[in-house]
């Protein structure tokens, strides 16, 4: 018995979407027992791009687009047909879950002269985009306080030059009050599992030791030195002891006001609850203190808090000493390694966020390392930053979308 020849034809449906579109269209398909071979679909503001590649006997190919052009004019759409040769599907086959990027752009709100801007840098960098998908929610037309607006980008291929590629989108982020994240596609990203925060302006919109110099009236003089220390100007340890020993003879009950009062940052309480009903361990490794640390663990949930111990005499004086190892930069990164050790999590599996100097080893070893409202020398050395939106930023470079949340 000689074998049927098959042909794939590529469907492309537009125009207004309906219930049971979808429904009607493979209605057809199935009488002539064609094989879906790949589709999908779009669908903006009520218009719909659908698109379904099918495998069918050659003998069959005519009636099932006769038979599709009728049930496309019913239903009030429009739709081409597009043989596929064999040839050109192999080759897409081929291409298809190797070198897969996501590209995630974000803002207060999103431009056309933004989105042309990366768009041409991915065109320049040989990359073709497959998808581009919202995570935000649609804006309202009236002006809205913490809007935020972000375009996720799928892409296939090989950067011509990945460094560079980075390099453009940091500067590009600069230039136009956005910022984005570009990471490899695959399982590690999609399943992110230990975070990582600094506290000091990052959780908090503040340094806690210059809150405590303030009160023990030397403010000018320990800002000047974090502000150094944070800039990597001078050696976190010997700025840590400088600002400490200012700090002898402060009574240790102001530390309760403090941390009552601290200002949380845009976006922290929506970031640790998403974070907290997901799964996700979290942890503060900080360069300030446990006593404010545990008290963002308790409001949290927070499940680790490791930071630096303020030593108090039998007065409950600050004595201007610290106990045990500082929390700098080297023991941050220690400190996630470890973590991640403990709750079995791949190292790819974890992000960093922080601002500081400090934070660029543990920026550098997790798998997602986010520089947030940072410093000039910590932006230039971070592959993502946070600079134009709150905390919850964060929720976007990880995948989330405005619609699946609901706090």
């Amino acid at each position: 018995m000689e074998e049927q020849k098959e042909e794939l034809l590529l469907l492309r449906i537009t125009g207004q979407d309906r219930p049971g579109l979808t429904a009607g269209i493979m209605q057809v398909l199935a009488k002539y027992e064609a094989d879906i071979m790949d589709m999908g679909q779009a669908d903006i503001h009520n218009t719909l791009c659908l698109g379904i590649l099918i495998r069918v006997k050659e003998q069959n190919s005519g009636n099932v687009m006769k038979h599709v052009l009728f049930k496309a004019q019913e239903l009030g759409v429009n739709i081409q047909f597009e043989p596929i040769t064999e040839e050109d599907y192999c080759d897409w086959v081929s291409r298809q879950g190797k070198n897969r990027y996501i590209l995630t752009v974000l803002g207060r709100r999103l431009e056309a002269r933004q989105i042309e801007a990366v768009s041409q840098l991915i065109a320049d960098q040989n990359l073709n985009i497959d998808a581009i998908k919202r995570l935000t929610g649609r804006p309202s037309l009236n002006p809205e306080k913490h809007v935020r607006a972000c375009i996720e980008f799928s892409l296939r291929g090989t950067p011509k030059d990945r460094s560079e590629m980075q390099n453009n989108l940091m500067q590009l982020c600069k230039e136009m009050e956005m910022d984005c994240s570009f990471q490899r596609d695959n399982m590690y990203r999609r399943m992110r599992r230990l975070i990582c925060f600094d506290m000091d302006s990052t959780l908090i919109q503040t340094e806690v030791i210059d809150e405590l110099a303030i009160r023990a009236g030397v403010g000018e003089q320990v800002k000047a030195i974090t502000e150094s220390a944070m800039r990597g100007e001078i050696d976190f340890k010997e700025s840590f002891t400088q600002r400490v020993a200012l700090l002898k003879g402060l009574d240790v009950n102001v530390m309760k006001d403090i941390a009552e009062n601290l200002p949380m940052t845009e976006g922290v309480e929506r970031l640790m609850n998403v974070l907290k009903k997901y799964g996700y361990k979290i942890a503060i490794l900080s360069g300030g203190f446990t006593y404010f640390g545990e008290y963002l663990q308790r409001k949290f949930g927070i499940d680790y808090v490791y930071a630096n111990e303020l030593e108090v005499d039998d007065d409950g004086k600050l004595t201007g000493q610290y106990k045990g190892e500082i929390v700098d930069g080297k023991r941050k990164a220690e400190l996630l390694r470890l973590i991640s050790q403990v709750e079995k999590v791949d190292l790819e599996q974890t992000i960093a966020v922080g601002d500081g100097a400090n934070d660029l080893p543990m920026l550098s070893l997790a798998g997602l390392g986010i520089a947030f409202h940072a410093k000039p020398k910590v932006t230039a050395n971070a592959k993502q930053s946070i600079n134009t939106i709150g905390l919850d930023g964060v929720l976007y470079f990880l995948g989330f979308k405005d619609s699946y949340l609901d706090v």
